[in-house]
């Protein structure tokens, strides 16, 4: 169509341009005839050209346009000349145009209706007397018609057969095609289903590709980290060695940390381009941690629990001679060693009980609490504190849920995480508590801006008389360690000096 539109415009303009130059301005018959056959063809091309956009074109349009090339051509050759006419070549034009929307069948139709229409021309010119350029004489006739014919025959032939080539070729390309786009989607609905992360990068180790589990996993977006640097995303990722085990990298600080289990492998085809498969190992390990300190704990709970049974006694001894030989002293330096005496007995004594709460914490009484409740009236009792002074206490508004909890060792685990949490801050810090429901959990958060907690310090943050403060037992939370796990929940923390310090007390629903 755009074809046909083309060579009628450009017909039209050689038309114009003859009628202005030629020195009468009136218009002749051939002049009409051709500004009619141009019309006709505008009139042709724009009504196919309308049902083709709405969808109704069809294999009778094409047989009309296929005829109307006839049509114009014979009529264009008429009028420039009849058998001398510079212009038979547009029959060649319409055999053509035939092959292509009508394949080698109808080339071959419009070939021959070519060649009926020239020889009509050609012999009506000659039988009425009217060519334009006299007779011809019959040899002459016979060589010219011969010749077009043949020359016609052999266009549709090779035209037909081109065009049968192009279609099946292109029928082919079509089926791969398709067949290449069900591939790539199938592969991209495999990598977006992919529970485990990947990434890929090229020879500059600038990153391709990043799939959704592993911008989930790392926590970025990636539209934003493709094209990047692969160091500035997974930091030590190329030390290591391709196609070895699965090692495991640690990524990210403060709460972004992930421990990743990873490997790394060459990409086929591709010169220094990998491809590197990951999962996020970091509750994994935090659950082996808990594991590992459990155990920690229960071994050190039967070791504090037989040491505290074993000084109990003793130590009730002790203090009863002290105040029998504090009665019975006579003089100011005997009553005053007494006295210390007492004093060191009981705080051995509250020490002993520590030892015991922790080895052996009491069943937890359990009863419905609301836990937003209970949470709010123990850190409004905590501001009062000494330890809140200068320390600027925020609570986020809570959300009201009843949790299954013993509210006196609840409270006593709150009191000790953000006592710790004011001690942390210090002068002029910041804390911040929150309660949160998260899956099948209550998840209550403190928070402190001092961010003191190392890398060193978190394996050993649970365990019985670790302390970082002077003149602390280091009972307080492996105690709260307890009395949490004894609920059937968890303890969880994260530290960094840019993010501060925050305590996840995870509790079931």
């Amino acid at each position: 169509m755009l074809f046909r539109t083309v060579a009628a415009s450009l017909s039209l303009v050689i038309t114009l341009v003859r009628l202005h130059l030629q020195p009468s301005q009136e218009l002749s018959r051939a002049d009409s005839l051709s500004l009619a056959v141009i019309i006709i063809a505008y009139v042709s091309t724009l009504v196919v050209g309308l049902r083709l956009r709405r969808g109704r074109g069809g294999l009778s349009d094409a047989w009309v346009q296929v005829v109307g090339d006839v049509v114009i051509a014979t009529g264009l050759v008429y009028l420039s000349g009849g058998a001398d006419s510079p212009l038979t070549f547009l029959y060649s034009l319409s055999v053509i145009g035939a092959a292509v929307v009508l394949d080698r069948r109808g080339a071959l139709w419009a070939a021959a209706a070519s060649v009926l229409c020239f020889a009509t021309l050609v012999v009506g010119a000659r039988f009425l007397g009217n060519a334009p350029g006299g007779l011809m004489p019959p040899t002459r006739v016979m060589f010219v018609l011969g010749s077009n014919a043949l020359a016609l025959v052999l266009i549709a032939v090779l035209a037909g057969y081109l065009s049968r080539q192009l279609s099946v070729a292109g029928g082919a390309l079509s089926a791969r095609e398709a067949d290449l786009q069900r591939l790539g989607r199938l592969q991209q609905q495999i990598l977006s289903s992919m529970p485990s992360g990947l990434v890929t990068c090229d020879a500059g180790r600038r990153i391709t590709y990043v799939n959704p589990a592993g911008s989930l996993i790392l926590q970025v977006d990636a539209g934003q980290v493709v094209g990047t640097d692969l160091e500035a995303l997974l930091p030590g990722v190329l030390g290591l060695a391709p196609r070895s085990p699965r090692s495991e990298l640690v990524v990210g600080r403060g709460l972004k940390r992930r421990i990743l289990g990873l490997s790394v492998t060459p990409l086929d085809g591709e010169t220094d381009a990998l491809l590197m498969v990951f999962q996020d190992l970091t509750q994994l390990r935090r659950m082996e941690d808990d594991l590992k300190r459990a155990d920690r704990l229960a071994s050190l709970g039967a070791l504090s629990a037989q040491l505290a049974h074993e000084l109990r006694n003793p130590l009730a001894s002790m203090r009863g001679s002290a105040q029998l030989l504090a009665q019975d002293a006579q003089d100011a330096t005997g009553q005053k060693l007494t006295n210390i005496l007492i004093r060191e007995a009981d705080r051995l004594a509250r020490l002993v009980e520590d030892f015991l709460r922790f080895a052996r914490p009491p069943t937890p009484v359990l009863q419905q609490v609301a836990l937003a409740s209970l949470l709010t009236e123990t850190v409004d009792m905590l501001r009062v504190d000494p330890l809140a002074r200068d320390v600027r206490v925020e609570m986020a508004t809570p959300e009201a849920m009843s949790v299954s909890v013993d509210p006196d060792q609840l409270r006593q685990v709150l009191i000790n995480l953000v006592r710790n949490a004011f001690q942390a801050a210090g002068p002029r810090g910041h804390v911040k508590v929150a309660l949160t429901r998260a899956e099948n959990e209550a998840r209550i958060r403190i928070w402190d801006s001092g961010g003191g907690i190392t890398e060193e310090m978190m394996g050993h943050l649970f365990e019985p008389f670790f302390t970082t403060r002077d003149g602390g037992t280091g009972l307080g939370l492996s105690t709260a360690h307890s009395i949490i796990r004894a609920h059937g929940g968890a303890i969880r923390v994260r530290s960094n000096p840019e993010e501060g310090t925050e305590f996840v007390v995870g509790l079931p629903l």
